[in-house]
């Protein structure tokens, strides 16, 4: 009955209304918020260690730094150019005039370039970039394995592994690429781990993520895509996000990747050839010739125009399944590589059987070990069946991948100790990798040859108590804790020092100590291409150009030495002599010389800092300059000096445009001998 205005009783008050009950999404959501917001504030200690860790990895990667000189010479003279010349920067060229790239994009130089700018040109000034990359990297790690676990703890070993890991010392006291390229996908991983915390914000995560590949595709090319599977299957199995959503995310993300990664490249296809520098390494001055083809597809199947050596495998050593574990990689970075796979498959059963299939889905700790493992899988599978171009080096990509695995598979496991399956598949992880470090010392039986048996006892043994953790003292089981994970870490480390204390130069550099057919030794170059010997002799390289032991040479800051006029992998090494005789009357020149190869230019360009034209790029095989285009030069009088030598020697096709200027030249002009290089003054005219 409707109440009376007059009926002073009040109206009942309705009902408020049921709140809607939450659907299946929304439960996943707010479980996985939960899961990824729901770590315990870190330890006091946590900083302190953190900051120590990053100390020490900045002292272990600029300690001694100089004493690499030019380390790769090729790079080194581009730097050079970049500092001095803003075109030269922006296109990555050899020389400040600009005559031809080096064969990669130029972003990875552009730091070095803008140091040697701020600093002035030596080796330090190249090389630091370098090592901060390096600190950086480390400190990316952390953070990543931290926020996935809520453990500090497995963020610092997972720092560590990746510090020490030789191949990373190498590389991040080194001038090539490969520093910055795993600078930036390791950032790419962070960034997609942090899409899959809070769905409201995954979008700006995924573009920043695949803004960074495509800065790494700017730093080697395709290389940069081999993690772009294991970041998409991350995002797209473990998101707590629709699928429909997932999708539209991932191509977000796509699109970032192909403008990040894309303007240089319109910039440099539309921009007329004539008024930029040849694009080295390719056969049609095509920037996306050299990205498809020599530094693309080309190191997939061995067909590589323009490169050296054979084809197929047989110039770079033996392809397979089992090549990480040979004598010319393992002792770069497969240490851990078993324990990593070992942790790997052992965590994900771990994690799911816990929490449930559903629910284990969108566990950080889940996507964590997806992400990391499908990096691993792709970039090793590719690493070992690869035919054409490779160097150990370049498993420094790698690095990253096992060292998270590493930390974060033995924090699952130690969380979950009680389980017999976590006890057991430790005990064989630390078990089979002090076993293995042992076998890896033992290629090297005169670098500290007592190390190896330390390694195996304390591992073992380490491996036995922990099957019995559960009968020890709290404080015991810790420590045999330790124990086994400074056994697993002592051998790397061991490595790690001896890379940092050696000075490396020349393309190939390998990390550890010299001494038989070690892995990642000096006995013949990486890859199954020959260099130095043991006791660091010269070897002979393709075409018959010969290195010389580290150090040996000029110096940044001076050009000493007995001198030399370089070849394929090594830089020439000018001497005082020749450096003032070819910087003589230099401002009346485009280019103070010319040499075939562009390691044989690259000594005396940086000797000298004026340009130095290096005929046919990094093999002497690119058709830049033609032979008219040489002759209109030299007609013009814009090259002053011809230094004989140099060149690539075995050629896989590609231009013989270096022969014809080398022939012409030496059948025109007259010759003389300085210092023990033949040189050629154009400037003369004809004999």
């Amino acid at each position: 009955m409707q109440q009376s205005i007059l009926d002073p009783r009040p109206s009942e008050p309705a009902a408020p209304p049921r709140p809607p009950t939450p659907s299946a999404r929304d439960r996943a959501v707010a479980r996985a918020r939960r899961l990824w917001r729901g770590r315990p504030q870190d330890p006091a200690w946590t900083r302190a260690a953190l900051l120590g860790l990053l100390g020490l990895t900045f002292v272990l990667y600029v300690w001694g730094l100089g004493a690499s000189g030019w380390a790769n010479s090729f790079y080194s003279a581009a730097v050079q150019a970049g500092s001095d010349s803003w075109t030269a920067f922006f296109f990555g060229a050899s020389d400040a005039a600009g005559s031809i790239t080096v064969d990669k994009p130029p972003l990875a130089l552009w730091p070095m370039a803008l140091s040697v700018r701020l600093l002035g040109l030596s080796s330090w000034s190249i090389l630091l970039p370098q090592a901060l990359m390096g600190v950086g990297t480390v400190a990316l790690l952390h953070a990543t394995v931290r926020r996935a676990t809520g453990s500090p703890a497995a963020g610092l070993l997972a720092g560590v592994v990746l510090a020490t890991t030789p191949v990373a010392v190498l590389m991040f006291r080194f001038n090539n690429p490969d520093a910055l390229l795993v600078l930036l996908m390791t950032g790419a991983a962070y960034a997609t781990l942090r899409a899959l915390e809070r769905p409201e914000r995954a979008v700006r995560w995924l573009v920043l993520g695949g803004a960074l590949v495509g800065l790494a595709f700017l730093t080697k090319t395709l290389q940069a895509f081999l993690v772009l599977p294991a970041l998409a299957v991350a995002y797209g199995l473990c998101a707590a996000v629709p699928l429909g959503r997932r999708l539209v995310h991932l191509l977000a993300a796509l699109g970032a990747v192909l403008v990040a990664g894309g303007w240089w490249v319109a910039v440099v296809e539309l921009w007329p050839a004539s008024a930029r520098p040849w694009i080295g390494g390719s056969q049609t001055n095509s920037f996306l010739e050299l990205t498809f083809g020599y530094n693309g597809f080309g190191r997939l199947t061995g067909e590589e125009t323009g490169s050296v050596g054979g084809g197929g495998g047989g110039g770079w050593g033996e392809t397979g399944l089992l090549r990480m574990f040979g004598s010319d990689v393992a002792g770069q970075v497969a240490w851990l590589l078993p324990a990593a796979g070992i942790l790997l498959v052992a965590a994900l059963w771990l994690t799911l059987r816990r929490a449930g299939l559903r629910a284990g889905r969108t566990s950080p700790v889940t996507a964590s070990l997806v992400l990391w493992g499908l990096w691993l899988g792709v970039t090793a599978l590719t690493f070992s069946l690869m035919a054409g171009i490779f160097h150990a080096y370049y498993t420094v990509a790698l690095a990253p991948a096992v060292a998270a695995l590493v930390g974060t598979g033995l924090w699952v496991l130690w969380t979950q100790r009680t389980s017999l399956g976590a006890t057991f598949a430790a005990a064989v992880t630390v078990a089979f990798s002090s076993a293995y470090a042992f076998t890896l010392l033992g290629r090297t039986p005169d670098f500290a040859p007592w190390l190896r048996w330390v390694v195996v006892v304390v591992g073992l043994a380490a491996a036995a108590l922990l099957l019995l953790h559960r009968l020890l003292p709290a404080r015991a089981a810790a420590a045999v804790a330790i124990a086994a994970v400074i056994a697993v870490l002592a051998g790397p480390s061991a490595y790690a020092l001896e890379t940092a204390a050696t000075p490396h130069t020349g393309s190939i550099p390998s990390a550890g100590p010299s001494g038989g057919a070690d892995p990642g030794g000096r006995a013949g170059g990486p890859g199954g291409m020959p260099g130095r010997t043991g006791d660091g002799q010269p070897g002979t390289h393709p075409g018959g150009a010969t290195g010389t032991a580290p150090g040996i040479g000029t110096a940044p800051g001076g050009a000493t030495g007995t001198g030399r006029g370089g070849g394929l992998l090594d830089g020439s090494e000018p001497t005082a002599a020749l450096t003032a005789l070819l910087a003589e009357d230099a401002d009346s020149y485009t280019w103070v010389a010319a040499a075939v190869g562009s390691n044989s230019a690259s000594g005396y360009q940086l000797a000298t800092q004026e340009p130095v034209m290096p005929i046919g790029g990094f093999n002497g095989t690119d058709p830049s300059p033609t032979l008219a285009e040489f002759q209109q030069l030299v007609a013009d009088g814009e090259i002053h000096w011809f230094i004989g030598g140099g060149g690539g020697g075995m050629r896989a096709g590609g231009s013989g445009t270096s022969e014809q200027i080398s022939s012409w030249v030496e059948e025109t002009f007259a010759s003389r001998t300085v210092d023990g290089v033949t040189l050629y003054d154009l400037s003369e005219g004809v004999r």
